[in-house]
């Protein structure tokens, strides 16, 4: 059975450039995560690397829990419509090793985005 994906826009006002696809909110119910919690992992990541999904990028942040954890969030840029599309989200128990860091003309273009 194909699953269909409709993106939603945050519920938030003035987010309208955010867009989570039906796996992405599933997933953040599942890993108890919020919207806001999301946004704030792709605005402010300690890390950022290439996302497993083709012309992806995963950002992370530490959880502040007595427990290593870390929250993930995979996500693409459309820049055509200038929205950052999140594809999934979710919570790393520990601490993942380090991959492949973004490249630095992606990060200069994520920034760039209003």
């Amino acid at each position: 059975m194909l699953l269909r994906m409709t993106p939603q826009p945050f519920s938030g006002t003035g987010e309208r450039r955010y867009l989570l696809t039906r796996h992405a909110q599933e997933k953040m119910r599942q890993y108890r995560l919020s919207e806001s919690r999301v946004r704030r992992v792709i605005r402010h990541p300690e890390r950022i690397e290439e996302g497993i999904a083709p012309n992806t990028v995963a950002a992370m942040q530490p959880a502040a829990t007595r427990r290593k954890q870390e929250i993930w969030a995979m996500y693409r840029l459309v820049p055509r419509r200038k929205l950052i599309k999140i594809i999934t989200a979710w919570r790393y128990p520990g601490e993942s090793p380090k991959r492949n860091p973004v490249p630095e003309n992606i990060l200069r273009e994520v920034r760039a985005l209003p």
